[in-house]
């Protein structure tokens, strides 16, 4: 079981993982170990998570989830194929702990009447410089 928060665990068996072979610096041997790591886990049918923090998981995930509620998450940040799959193991922990934080509605608030009066004396100030602008020395609008 691997340990999300207090609340959630994940099942190991629900994480599946893929090695490809990495793009980038390797020299040689990136020619020839699958270093990098495709980690899939099924968001929509994961009996561990709460439907509540299915839900903003989802929305979270945005293009990284596939049309099965299938997450994946791409690692090739690192040259070992062990580094990789702690950072796309992480990585996935991370967005779940972010699911389940709970954001608190914003109460709409009103501008004090000082806000109100410090904003039209702005503008005011503002639109006298502008009318100085064209005015000609001697000329009278």
């Amino acid at each position: 079981m691997i340990r999300v928060n207090a609340q959630i665990e994940l099942d190991e068996r629900e994480i599946q993982e893929d090695f490809v072979r990495a793009s980038g610096p390797g020299g040689q041997n990136v020619n020839k170990v699958s270093t990098a790591v495709q980690l899939r886990f099924d968001v929509a049918h994961s009996p561990s998570l709460p439907e509540s923090v299915r839900t903003r998981l989802v929305t979270l995930a945005g293009r990284r989830l596939t049309q099965d509620g299938v997450l994946i998450l791409s690692a090739e940040r690192y040259r070992s194929q062990r580094r990789n799959r702690d950072d796309a193991l992480e990585r996935l922990l991370a967005l779940i702990r972010e699911a389940c934080e709970v954001e608190t509605p914003r109460r709409p608030t009103r501008p004090t009447l000082a806000s109100k009066k410090r904003r039209l004396d702005s503008k005011q100030r503002r639109g006298d410089t502008k009318k100085l602008r064209g005015l000609k020395p001697g000329a009278e609008h």
